[in-house]
């Protein structure tokens, strides 16, 4: 696994989050590149700082209506691109 930054987890899970909403899916999905508990930690932090919303049980989604979508920086590219 590599060592990302906290915004850089941030931004991994947003990104994912915009690609496939199912929570268990998006933790399955990230599995691979950080740990469940950083998983659940940046989701949790996302919903805390209102730029993620839990829509029911098992659906999140990026609040864009209350803050945009960070820039993908050119590092995190590949990374969301094979998710």
């Amino acid at each position: 696994m590599t060592d990302y930054s906290m915004n850089e987890k941030m931004i991994i899970i947003q990104y994912a989050i915009k690609k496939y909403e199912n929570e268990d899916t998006i933790i399955e999905k990230l599995k691979s590149i950080l740990s469940e508990k950083d998983i659940q930690r940046s989701i949790d932090t996302l919903i805390g700082t209102q730029k993620v919303r839990r829509i029911g049980p098992e659906v999140i989604q990026n609040n864009e209506s209350h803050t945009e979508l960070p820039e993908l920086p050119d590092n995190l590219k590949s990374t969301i691109d094979a998710l």
